[in-house]
């Protein structure tokens, strides 16, 4: 398999590449700004010239490629929409288009935000979208231009990504925010009114490629199987990192004045992709414990 990662150099991106060389697949990507410390072919790419991705695909004639680009800041999408609608709803289809043109597979990486937070109940993939904020309104343009182009594709929500950026091996994310809290021994004030089901970068890689490898096509959400809050996330890190839990504060998304809207629950219902590849996915203690050795 001739692998093609857009946006190596992101959290996932770093992953798909790590996980597809240990499939002994051969892989390349694309970067934004920045090039990864990878031993791979590598082409720098600006998801906003999406009109000469043509030029990536000739250069590297992939049989899969997975777009993990995307602008993924929140409050950024929300004053500069333009863009956000660019990178985020229009690039998309295009890529899908001329990879379906090619006879390329194509992955397209989507999130949670999609969903307006309403609801107390895990959102399955077939319940109606209806984003609060640019981003989730730009993302969700990008699945459905994807879509509708030819051909079949696989979508994959994620939530609240975290993990080990494979190009620098750092801890990246959430927990990384957590631990150096902690270390300064200070308070540390964690959201107890916003509910997520976390997605450890790692284990999305080798979701979204078990996916491929068993031909699974259509919309699936990739996340652990834990609903929790940010202050309960910040309970396990601790926990892991054997700190002081009395370090952590309850505090409200209401205490922060941010640009962006963001949902107080988006928890996604992972059953299709167990059901789908025959196993469970992973607690949101299993996965920290997964990697907390190689990052303490």
């Amino acid at each position: 398999m001739r692998l093609l990662v857009v946006g190596a150099n992101g959290l996932l991106g770093s992953n798909v590449v790590h996980v597809g060389q240990r499939h002994d697949w051969t892989v390349m990507g694309t970067y934004h700004s920045s090039q990864p410390a990878f031993d791979i072919p590598l082409t720098q790419f600006d998801l906003a010239e999406y009109e000469s991705f043509n030029e990536v695909l000739e250069t590297h004639e992939p049989d899969l490629v997975i777009n993990c680009a995307a602008m993924t800041d929140v409050d950024s999408c929300e004053t500069n929409p333009e863009r956000a609608t660019v990178l985020n709803g229009d690039a998309p289809g295009a890529l899908a288009t001329q990879c379906a043109a090619t006879d390329v597979e194509f992955v397209h990486v989507s999130t949670d935000y999609v969903f307006d937070g309403t609801a107390r109940d895990p959102y399955h993939e077939g319940e109606t979208p209806n984003p609060v904020q640019v981003y989730g309104d730009s993302k969700l343009a990008g699945e459905r231009a994807v879509q509708r182009t030819d051909g079949e594709h696989l979508i994959a929500r994620l939530s609240f990504v975290w993990g080990v950026h494979r190009s620098s091996s750092e801890l990246t994310g959430f927990p990384a925010w957590v631990r150096g809290q902690l270390a300064s021994g200070g308070p540390v004030p964690l959201f107890t009114d916003q509910w997520v089901t976390p997605t450890r970068a790692g284990q999305a890689a080798a979701t979204l490629l078990e996916l491929v490898d068993a031909g699974a096509t259509g919309l699936y959400h990739v996340a652990c199987q834990s609903c929790v809050t940010p202050y309960e996330f910040g309970e396990v890190v601790a926990g892991q990192l054997g700190a002081d839990a009395a370090l952590l504060t309850e505090g409200s998304t209401d205490d922060i004045d941010r640009d962006a809207t963001r949902p107080t629950y988006t928890c996604l219902d992972v059953s299709a992709v167990e059901s789908h590849l025959g196993r469970p996915q992973p607690t949101l203690e299993s996965d920290v414990k997964e990697i907390w050795g190689t990052v303490c």
